[in-house]
């Protein structure tokens, strides 16, 4: 059954808030399926929010048959201020002590192309695979305010439909490499969730929703899961052009 929703609320922590509920929710749901169940994190501000909430309100049994990883990782070492997965070990990971195996981190330190290379390999051993797909049951997601998402940027829109599950990416303005999901494994996830904040994406945000002037250039309209359980958390500055 598809299940595509809006949710918008005051601001960011707000969002972070009611977010944080919902991987509450999840965690009870799945602790009582006794599964195991596979979920890539992102980075940025709210995500970090979220992991600090997550740290205060639930506890290290709450997550034993989660598999964390990661959609993008700055080519950075793990202990640098930019890594995606550091700063997800220290504002959650560690204050919950959860255990190293069940952590499959992008490795930003290696040969992009080579890590670029086994962490695509890596997914296919640890997670489902669907008509040759790596599925997760749950990804999320932000958007730039060049409408870029995991870390496929306008200017290299062609990442997107890579037959790889991961890919080298590029900044465009930094020229720093990065190392992404493609399209092919976001749009096989079971569930998608999108985390925008800010005025500053709220124009292009209008464009994605509502398909108008130059949406089809934004990565981050092509987000379109099979599932068709897409689901976007926006905060009111995000949605002030809607």
């Amino acid at each position: 059954m598809e299940r595509r929703r809006h949710y918008v609320y005051p601001d960011p922590a707000s969002l972070a808030g009611a977010f944080a509920c919902e991987v509450s929710n999840f965690l009870m749901e799945v602790s009582d399926s006794g599964k195991p169940v596979h979920v890539a994190l992102s980075g940025g501000s709210t995500p970090l929010s979220i992991f600090k909430q997550l740290k205060d309100t639930t506890l290290k049994e709450h997550w034993t048959f989660v598999r964390l990883y990661w959609v993008d990782e700055r080519c950075v070492p793990p202990d640098h201020e930019e890594s995606n997965y550091g700063n997800a070990l220290k504002s959650m990971i560690q204050p919950l002590d959860l255990p190293g195996e069940h952590l499959h981190r992008i490795r930003g330190e290696e040969d992009p192309a080579s890590e670029a290379a086994r962490y695509g390999q890596m997914l296919s051993e640890q997670l489902p695979v669907e008509r040759g797909v790596p599925v997760f049951d749950w990804i999320w997601l932000g958007m730039g305010e060049d409408g870029h998402t995991a870390s496929i940027f306008p200017d290299q829109l062609h990442l997107w439909n890579s037959p790889e599950s991961c890919a080298v990416a590029t900044h465009p303005g930094t020229g720093q490499k990065r190392i992404t999901l493609t399209g092919n494994v976001i749009n096989a996830a079971r569930r998608v969730s999108f985390l925008v904040t800010g005025e500053k994406k709220a124009p292009l945000l209008n464009e994605i929703i509502m398909k108008e002037g130059r949406y089809l250039e934004y990565p981050a309209f092509y987000v379109a899961p099979d599932s068709g359980n897409l689901e976007w958390f926006m905060d009111k500055d995000a949605t002030s052009w809607l």
